[in-house]
């Protein structure tokens, strides 16, 4: 037989910078986006205990309610203000140092719970410390790794990424609260301070900072884009991309809007549904099945919410989430039961889908506004959505200690969401998008 050789067509001088990109049948951004999905989980596992060991922690110490819900709005208020600065420093340091030190930080604070006696000891460990390490793995942890691995599907990708924090609740709640009730608050802490120890080595192992760091260009993206030098002055930058950002307009309607979010989430719903149930006659542990169900459709609708933001315009997709959310407050007082029934877990389905599905919408509009400081921009945003939380965590229980019972929460956090859905409509759509820097 005969061996032809043919002379291939001569390649395309490339940079002498730019080294050739690698061919894999999976982008490696895909894989990326998987490490920081497990790694979002593991970090989620401690924001599944708050609601579980009120009642736990006020029998135990006789702690009011309202104490307990202090550390708790400390932990959700740090979470937001740290997550800001956490992008920047991400940027200085690499995504990859900066979520490792924040796991360990949430393990620390977690473990040393178990030796507490005092309310400002858990002020110190739940609030402090897991506030700070919660708030650098926080959404501004996603939009880094989307903004900096993704040119296409970033609708999608901050979907997924946003969901991993509602599958570590689904995994975790039902294991911390059959802990919990089966033998003491303790253990459960010990549980979540081991699985965030866990992923560390996970997270130093495989992943990575930045496309170049493997020789591939970010998905969706032409040509190869060089590693940008590391960011000096992380917190004079987030501070002045925070100074340019409140002399906007959309950045208050979004973070406004946020901070509603969190108030009737994290605040609410997370911290103080168990504790409401309970008071109705329900087992703590069936009401921690809701929640977790909840989990199970937040990933739902958190990703379809992330593909219908591709496709579809954000602020009118914020609007719709807040207003349905607002209606199902309304009605959740008429819903709690010593039994599950159909109602409920209607509402349940219902929640979960709308439960973080205002995420990928507003990163698109922080996107579209704010360009190469969409991240720290959106965390900021993320702040004011803690804050809302904090709030809501904290007068949720002195309200629960004044009026005998959560009504008049629920109904308050209904009404703010109907203003959320007006707020998200006021925002102005950009004539010209700001381009956001694959490099971020």
């Amino acid at each position: 037989m005969t061996q032809t050789t043919e002379t291939a067509p001569a390649a395309a001088p490339q940079p002498a910078d730019t080294p050739p990109a690698r061919r894999t049948r999976v982008h490696r951004a895909w894989f990326v986006a998987a490490v920081a999905f497990v790694t979002i989980i593991g970090a989620a596992a401690f924001r599944s205990v708050p609601g579980l060991l009120i009642d736990p922690l006020h029998e135990e110490f006789d702690w009011s309610r309202g104490t307990i819900g202090a550390a708790v709005s400390v932990n959700l208020a740090l979470y937001g203000l740290t997550a800001p600065f956490a992008a920047a420093l991400m940027d200085r340091f690499g995504i990859r140092r900066v979520v490792a030190v924040a796991l360990t930080v949430i393990a620390l604070g977690s473990g040393l719970t178990v030796w507490m006696d005092s309310a400002w000891q858990l002020i110190l460990c739940w609030g402090l410390l897991v506030g700070l390490g919660s708030g650098s793995m926080a959404l501004a942890f996603a939009a880094t790794v989307t903004n900096r691995w993704f040119t296409e599907r970033r609708g999608l990708v901050s979907g997924i990424l946003t969901a991993a924090s509602a599958s570590g609740q689904l995994i975790f709640l039902p294991l911390l609260s059959w802990i919990v009730e089966k033998h003491d608050w303790r253990p459960a802490a010990v549980t979540v301070s081991l699985a965030a120890l866990a992923v560390v080595p996970f997270v130093w192992l495989l992943l990575r900072d930045h496309p170049a760091d493997v020789g591939v260009e970010p998905y969706g993206a032409t040509e190869f884009v060089p590693k940008p030098a590391p960011v000096t002055g992380a917190a004079r930058r987030t501070l002045g991309v925070l100074s340019r950002a409140v002399r906007t307009g959309p950045f208050w309607l979004l973070a406004g809007a946020f901070a509603i979010c969190g108030a009737s989430t994290n605040g609410l719903i997370q911290t103080h549904f168990v504790p409401a149930a309970h008071d109705h006659g329900m087992p703590i542990q069936a009401a921690a099945s809701l929640l977790a169900v909840i989990g199970v459709f937040d990933v739902v609708g958190t990703v379809a919410s992330g593909w219908f933001t591709d496709r579809f315009e954000a602020r009118r997709l914020l609007a719709v989430y807040y207003a349905l959310r607002g209606v199902s407050l309304l009605f959740l007082p008429m819903l709690l039961a010593p039994n599950v029934h159909v109602p409920m877990v209607f509402f349940i389905v219902f929640y979960g889908l709308d439960w973080v599905a205002t995420v990928p919408p507003t990163l698109a509009l922080c996107r579209e506004h704010y360009g190469d400081d969409s991240a720290i921009v959106f965390g900021w945003v993320l702040a004011s959505h803690q804050v809302g939380a904090a709030v809501v965590a904290f007068a949720g229980g002195v309200a629960r200690d004044v009026f005998g019972s959560y009504d008049v929460v629920w109904y308050a956090s209904g009404a703010l969401c109907a203003a959320a859905a007006l707020m998200s409509l006021v925002i102005r759509r950009r004539a010209t998008p700001v381009a956001v820097a694959v490099a971020v």
